[in-house]
């Protein structure tokens, strides 16, 4: 009848979250304390008060909480993330410089016919949660932004094993909209530009480039419901005007599906109590950025 009668039962070991975007980190904190790991969707949460408080729940209780961050099990994107740390170790492309992220987005159903079930029960009642900095009249545009680009912001970070280390430098979103536009950042010491915006397209817009001096690795993410179709990976090399190569690779890790992925992460975890590649501490990172983005962009609308 509720989530708290869920999470009194003693056989239920590990619980998934999908729920309203501020309300599912609460859910979260419930659920730790009732000694249960959680797999929650993103956003982790909509504020670093909150996201401290899941952290917090998560130590204390002793369990776990991995985030719904699929694009970090995606066949495609661990391919890139595996060519880019062999290039950074070996300095063949040289130096990285810089790193582009474009994400339009379009039709993420891809015709997908699988009916939702659905239930007459109340959704658990719990308080709206803000950063307590921010006027209530940009709400909107903050849980648009972030509940879509907390996946652009993390696949960089993971890309780059950045870490925490994340700088706004930059901010220019459309006041219409609160979402579309432009972000410069220093993620791990490489200039990162975020492009945000929605268009009307039958499929999805969305690229991450990662320059060197000589080359770069590109992924394009498929749109997220076309099953069993991982990103596309791409590799140009320049050897100074001697020659070039451009070079599309499949997968190693074959026809996949990001979201089967990162559940069977999940459950394998679980029982084998071996760390979430997208943990809580983590994704602080993530939530402490949106702040700074957009800190940025309110203080420019209030001048």
């Amino acid at each position: 009848r509720s989530h708290t009668e869920l999470a009194a039962d003693r056989d239920i070991q590990a619980v998934a979250i999908s729920g309203h975007y501020a309300g599912q980190g609460e859910l979260a904190i419930d659920m730790l304390r009732a000694g249960k790991d959680v797999f929650v969707e993103k956003p982790m949460a909509v504020a670093v008060e909150q996201a401290e408080r899941i952290v917090q729940a998560e130590r204390e209780s002793g369990k776990r909480l991995m985030v719904g961050y699929m694009k970090r099990y995606d066949s495609g994107n661990r391919q890139v993330k595996a060519l880019v740390d062999q290039f950074r170790a070996s300095g063949e492309l040289g130096a990285l410089r810089y790193v582009r992220n474009h994400g339009f987005c379009g039709d993420w159903i891809a015709g997908n016919d699988t009916v939702a079930e659905r239930s007459d029960e109340p959704v658990p009642p719990t308080d709206p949660v803000l950063p307590a900095w921010m006027p209530e009249q940009f709400y909107r545009g903050y849980i648009g932004y972030l509940q879509q680009y907390t996946h652009n912001i993390n696949l960089v970070r993971w890309l780059l094993d950045a870490g925490d280390d994340v700088t706004v430098k930059y901010v220019d979103l459309d006041p219409s909209d609160g979402l579309s536009g432009v972000v410069v950042m220093d993620v791990g010491g490489v200039r990162t530009v975020l492009e945000s915006g929605s268009v009307a397209y039958h499929g999805w817009d969305e690229q991450t480039q990662i320059y060197f001096e000589r080359g770069w690795v590109r992924t394009a993410a498929p749109p997220l419901l076309l099953r069993n179709v991982p990103a596309t990976v791409e590799v140009y090399r320049s050897d100074k005007g001697k020659g070039s190569s451009q070079t599309e690779l499949f997968p190693d890790e074959g026809w996949t599906w990001s979201y089967k992925q990162e559940m069977r992460h999940f459950i394998d975890a679980v029982v084998h109590g071996t760390p979430f590649e997208s943990s809580a501490p983590d994704t602080l990172a993530d939530v402490r950025t949106f702040e700074q983005i957009y800190r940025q962009f309110v203080d420019e609308q209030n001048r």
